[in-house]
């Protein structure tokens, strides 16, 4: 199998997907094809047109804080080794590995069909999460500017919208996140799970770095934009000490509530962060693996609704009680219950031009 790293991306391998009956497998041939060498081309990003059916999702989980979501783009750029999303590519008979992060899709109609989803009578306003599967602000966004078509759609509608994203690039629409958060209409979330450098440029490559990441969250709150930090993924013995620093340093940038998600590792995506591990941390594979499982019940992940996010056993507990400290010692989610609490009040569906005035 593929051992070492390609510059840019997160995965080290292209492992096929659950859903193939031929599996492939590389091995050492010992006439060096397996290594590649410097002059070896790097996998490009691959961008298509998905002409969407729908554009909101809906979902019943009961430790998600919204029910409904919108990802412009399948796929993401930002090539995070242990995203949970990664196994939906195997959807459309991609690899959750280089595929995810190399051969995205884009959905160009998606304000179309969020105008029209608006504008039915028989719609009711709830928050819309923005970046719940992939990032709305990935490294296309700034050329193919999607989610800023789908902001000034629900800015129309003045309907509320939640932004998590890893990307500096969402300061290119603080001028109209600005206007909807002086109705209340919008909060954004940065993820930030560790703030060494280096660490980062491997577990998320192509992701803004974590000083730019602080600076994002100050230019927004300094534009009046309520913001919060999500400190995720949290990885046992690799970026868990970082959890005060993160929560510290976001507070002083402006962020005024906060969350963390313990390292989730569904279907292929426990055997794509091995490998990352192996050809990153060799030394502390088998630590961080274990220490997984002591938080999983046995397991590298369980999907039980219940503890998927935080984990269980005295690990996880341990990095419960250090968030909440923290989080008390900073000031941060001092309306923990109303942080979503956006307003639905004045949604509103534009009225369409008519050529002819109605009569009543």
């Amino acid at each position: 199998m593929q051992t070492t790293p390609i510059k840019g991306r997160g995965s080290i391998s292209n492992r096929t997907s659950r859903y193939e009956q031929l599996q492939r497998q590389a091995f050492d041939d010992e006439w060096g094809s397996v290594v590649p060498d410097d002059n070896t081309p790097r996998p490009a990003t691959v961008v298509s047109n998905e002409t969407a059916k729908s554009i909101i999702s809906r979902n019943e989980s009961p430790d998600v804080p919204f029910d409904q979501s919108i990802n412009p783009y399948r796929g993401c750029e930002h090539g995070c080794i242990y995203c949970y999303a990664r196994p939906t590519h195997a959807f459309l008979n991609h690899s959750p590995g280089l595929d995810f992060e190399t051969r995205l899709y884009a959905k160009h109609n998606a304000a179309e069909l969020l105008r029209k989803e608006l504008s039915r009578p028989s719609y009711v306003p709830k928050l819309i999460a923005l970046g719940a599967n992939t990032d709305p602000y990935q490294p296309i966004e700034r050329r193919l500017r999607i989610t800023a078509t789908i902001l000034a759609v629900l800015h129309e509608f003045n309907h509320p919208v939640a932004i998590t994203t890893k990307s500096a690039s969402i300061t290119q629409d603080i001028d109209i996140l600005a206007r909807m958060a002086e109705k209340n209409l919008v909060r954004v979330y940065i993820s930030l799970g560790s703030l060494d450098g280096t660490i980062a440029r491997t577990l998320e490559p192509r992701a803004s770095a974590p000083g730019a990441r602080l600076n994002t969250l100050r230019k927004l709150s300094q534009a009046g934009i309520p913001t919060g930090v999500i400190v995720a993924p949290v990885i046992p013995a690799l970026t868990d000490h970082d959890i005060e620093k993160i929560l510290f340093s976001a507070q002083e940038a402006g962020a005024r509530h906060a969350a963390y998600v313990l390292l989730r590792l569904p279907l292929e995506v426990t055997e794509l962060f091995r490998e990352w591990l192996a050809a990153h941390h060799p030394l502390k594979e088998a630590h961080v693996m274990n220490l997984i499982k002591q938080m999983r019940g046995g397991k590298t992940y369980d999907s039980d609704f219940r503890t998927r996010m935080k984990g269980s056993g005295i690990f996880a507990d341990l990095i419960r009680q250090r968030f909440r400290k923290a989080c008390a010692k900073a000031g941060l989610n001092p309306e923990r219950d109303a942080q979503l609490s956006l307003n639905t009040d004045d949604f509103c569906r534009p009225q369409p031009a008519q050529s002819q005035g109605t009569l009543f």
